[in-house]
């Protein structure tokens, strides 16, 4: 979803290119001053890995503070927004370890490369692993750095922090349940769906509208519509990756379509799958899915089942009435006209994308 790939108005893009000055000079001081042996490289890494992100949260910061009725200079919302995009690269290179997935964004991963770049066959991939944890943790202190120096009243930060707090610790509480889950083709789709929730919906949708509204001093109906607005579109956001896991063009998407698969996410598309399923299906999947050495053949199969069975279309369904949800929300939102206008677009594009 890369803003070539994403044909929201140009409102919605105007900060991009402020958080991405910001994020870079920022991290190339980090760099160019540390007196700390070897951090710098670890900077440029996490610089370079940074480039070319969606920014898709920390324009919805922007957008929520412009809802709120933000306006003027937006300096401190990309701010606020550059200190989001550090925490959700934090969250990346953390992700990438526990999926053991060695691409991201049509690169290779943070702990991917550093195990490329030690001179020891047997030491590299933990190697690779420990820098990454540290690339990690770097931007997340960095990302509390911008935080605590975005200038607000003390009122809004309060209120800042209070989201920012929920949304770390949603994503974390969502990425163990998908811990718990992956592998376990027999979960509910209750359980499928809370996954997606919490860890992809309120942290990519709701939770950065929340802190861009909260920065421009948000009453709770502003707070309560961005709820109402960020969930269902954040689960369809999801539902519509998990679809594009499986079904889309790994050149588009940057990793390869077997990534899923092999890992045994049991996502939304398996739980219909699994539901609708004649026995040999039903047997087809569970013998292919999370099996580590699944190769085109057996993804090609598992997409014949996934499609036929009608899980394919059942999750379209799903992501259109959350789209629908979403949409109908905006028609009574405490929102500027012009921030309704861009969270339609917005919504359209995060649903609709085929990247």
């Amino acid at each position: 979803m890369r803003t070539e790939t994403l044909p929201v108005e140009s409102e919605f893009f105007a900060p991009r290119a402020a958080i991405d000055d910001l994020l870079s000079s920022f991290l190339t001081e980090r760099a160019q001053t540390s007196e700390v042996p070897g951090q710098s490289a670890l900077v440029l890494l996490l610089r370079d890995f940074i480039d070319g992100g969606k920014r898709v949260r920390p324009l919805l910061c922007v957008a929520g503070w412009r809802a709120a009725g933000g306006e003027g200079d937006p300096a401190q919302a990309v701010r606020l927004a550059a200190s989001i995009e550090l925490a959700h690269a934090c969250a990346l290179v953390h992700d990438d370890i526990m999926d053991a997935a060695d691409s991201r964004r049509g690169r290779p991963s943070v702990h991917r490369q550093l195990a490329d770049r030690h001179p020891l066959p047997e030491m590299a991939d933990r190697f690779g692993t420990s820098g990454a944890i540290l690339v990690g943790d770097l931007a997340l202190v960095w990302s509390d750095e911008l935080l605590h120096t975005t200038l607000m009243p003390d009122a809004h930060r309060v209120a800042v922090l209070r989201v920012v707090d929920l949304a770390r610790a949603e994503l974390i509480a969502g990425q163990h349940l998908d811990l718990l889950t992956t592998g376990d083709l027999d979960v509910s789709m209750e359980t499928a769906l809370t996954v997606v929730r919490y860890k992809t919906a309120k942290y990519t949708i709701e939770r950065p509208l929340q802190v861009g509204a909260a920065l421009a001093g948000a009453d709770q109906r502003v707070l309560d519509a961005c709820s109402a607005y960020g969930v269902p579109l954040g689960e369809a956001f999801q539902l519509r990756d998990d679809v594009l896991g499986v079904f889309g063009d790994p050149d588009r998407m940057g990793k390869s379509h077997l990534d899923d698969l092999r890992e045994g996410k049991c996502t939304s598309l398996v739980v219909r799958a699994l539901r609708a399923a004649a026995p040999a299906q039903a047997d087809r999947l569970r013998a292919l899915i999370g099996d580590p050495g699944l190769d085109d053949p057996g993804a090609a199969e598992v997409r014949d089942i996934l499609t036929s069975t009608g899980a394919r279309a059942d999750v379209e369904r799903m992501i259109e009435e959350r789209y629908r949800q979403a949409l109908d929300v905006l028609d009574g939102a405490p929102f500027t006209h012009s921030a309704v206008r861009t969270l339609r677009a917005v919504a359209e594009a995060a649903v609709h994308r085929t990247a």
